[in-house]
């Protein structure tokens, strides 16, 4: 697919208004002042990581990755933590596949999310196929909740990767996944199971889109926001398409000012991303990953943070990376 240069789109200052934060050290304020991104920052994480999802449980925002580097067959997921975006916290393996009965690689794009129950439920790919595990803690450990898995091969008419809960304003939760086409339905009150007759495909169809994989969803006001990956995470032109509609499950305009991530500098391949909203405000984060600096590509990725802001009709603005580094 070949996508046209965009002009670059700046960041509101006054809108952000959080300390000057640079390659991952903060040049004023401290780690108590109030988190937040002045630009794209990144890597944040060390080591190879990618697909990372970011959410906030209480005080500390939590990204679950990829464990990249493995040639797409890791075995096992971790978790970090901060309280700042800035300075994050590896906090071990929360979950091995050794301990799932029914994959043994292949450990991709996870997504967590809390439950009416209080308790921690974790959506992870295995072995083509979507499982979910349950803690007391979003830090784990994480156990399997079915021992087999909650999405089959085949079972809908897309590839069974990637998926992403939502959780909207009256409290209903959605589950979004697949490969070439997008699937939504929702999540029954016990998070471990799917309501089957409610799911949909709800892939945009636009000539000025496709859709591959990675979707996120948010709700911003009465807009509900999906964002996606498009082109193959082995290619420099990976990057993230939106569109918005007044229902989680569509139907779906795609935005004039596509795409929201593109490569730009030192950055190759910036997709498969989540977003987290800052408490209480109207200022979000956007976190993907992109090929490694130096040398990396699409089996070697690494985490990168930056803002993200909307415009005056509500579209996801474009995400400047000029500013983001090599190592």
């Amino acid at each position: 697919m070949d996508t046209p240069m965009l002009s670059r789109r700046g960041f509101t200052a006054a809108a952000l208004a959080f300390p000057l934060i640079a390659n991952g050290s903060t040049r004023s304020g401290s780690p108590s002042s109030p988190a937040g991104l002045s630009g794209a920052i990144g890597p944040v994480l060390t080591g190879l990581y990618a697909d990372p999802h970011i959410v906030r449980f209480g005080d500390r925002y939590y990204i679950y990755p990829t464990t990249d580097g493995q040639r797409w067959m890791s075995t096992s997921f971790k978790c970090f933590s901060s309280s700042d975006l800035v300075n994050w916290k590896d906090e071990g393996v929360i979950l091995d596949l050794a301990e799932v009965a029914w994959a043994e690689t292949k450990a991709w794009a996870p997504a967590a999310a809390r439950g009416p129950d209080g308790r921690y439920y974790f959506y992870f790919t295995a072995q083509d196929r979507i499982g979910v595990a349950v803690s007391d803690s979003p830090t784990g450990p994480f156990r399997d909740a079915l021992g087999k898995p909650l999405i089959e091969r085949n079972q809908f008419e897309t590839y069974p990767i990637d998926p992403m809960v939502f959780a909207d304003d009256d409290g209903e939760r959605y589950l979004y996944f697949g490969n070439g086409r997008c699937i939504a339905v929702r999540l029954k009150p016990n998070m471990i199971e799917i309501d089957e007759p409610t799911a949909r495909d709800i892939t945009p169809e636009s000539p000025t889109t496709e859709y591959r994989e990675g979707a996120f969803m948010l709700r911003r006001g009465d807009t509900y926001h999906l964002s996606w990956s498009v082109n193959d995470t082995r290619s420099p032109d990976y990057q993230v398409h939106a569109a918005t509609s007044d229902s989680p499950f569509g139907p779906f305009t795609v935005a004039d000012n596509v795409p929201v991530l593109f490569r730009d500098g030192v950055t190759r391949g910036p997709a498969h991303h989540s977003i987290a909203r800052l408490p209480g405000e109207d200022r979000w984060v956007i976190c993907f990953h992109r090929f490694a600096v130096p040398g990396g590509d699409g089996m070697n990725r690494e985490t990168c943070l930056a803002p993200l802001t909307f415009d005056e009709e509500g579209r996801m603005q474009r995400v400047d990376l000029s500013a983001l580094r090599g190592a």
